[in-house]
């Protein structure tokens, strides 16, 4: 997007992000039921700039540009606890979101996990959706380490340790929000 055409308020098609090939050195699963409605964890997770509000663990989401699907280019920070400390990391991240199946998708562009795919997918399940989260990557063009740095630390300490977080908060709001509407819904 050019600088006129921000200040216009013009936004660009989606992104065309494919699901993540599953060839990859390290693919990473994170899974959860939702005790809610798959349109219910689906509009929370979407939602990405309202993670740092729901989420002790994200420092902040921005949009730097955004498209017609709800997705764009996306800047996150999330800090990877450990214990009382803290470690800071960011990405950068192209993000396209499709309504009807539902998923989300992130083709991560920069910071240490560049060249990173990830999709979160809802599935109606009994008592509520499975809510799927794959990271699959090749890992950092770091010479001599890279496999080691993507498989022993990256994926299971860092890209684990945030999303599985991720994925529990976004679901208790979701569960929530869901239990709420029912609770309205009954009177």
């Amino acid at each position: 997007m050019t600088d006129a055409s921000a200040r216009r308020g013009a936004m660009e098609a989606p992104f065309t992000l494919e699901a993540p090939p599953h060839d990859r050195l390290v693919v990473t699963v994170d899974e959860l039921v939702v005790r809610a409605p798959v349109q219910e964890i689906f509009t929370v997770a979407a939602a990405v700039e309202e993670w740092p509000a729901h989420l002790a663990h994200y420092r902040h989401v921005r949009f730097l540009e955004r498209r017609t699907d709800g997705g764009g280019i996306v800047d996150m920070s999330a800090n990877r606890p450990f214990g009382v400390a803290n470690w800071p990391t960011w990405w950068r991240s192209q993000m396209a979101v499709n309504h009807d199946i539902p998923w989300i998708r992130f083709r991560h562009i920069g910071g240490v996990t560049t060249g990173m795919d990830v999709e979160w997918s809802f599935t109606p399940v009994d008592g509520g959706t499975l809510a799927r989260i794959v990271h699959t990557w090749n890992g950092p063009d770091w010479p001599l380490i890279a496999s080691f740095a993507a498989r022993e630390v990256i994926a299971p300490v860092f890209v684990h340790g945030i999303a599985s977080r991720t994925l529990a908060g976004l679901a208790a709001v979701a569960e929530r929000q869901a239990q709420k509407s029912a609770t309205l819904g009954g009177r």
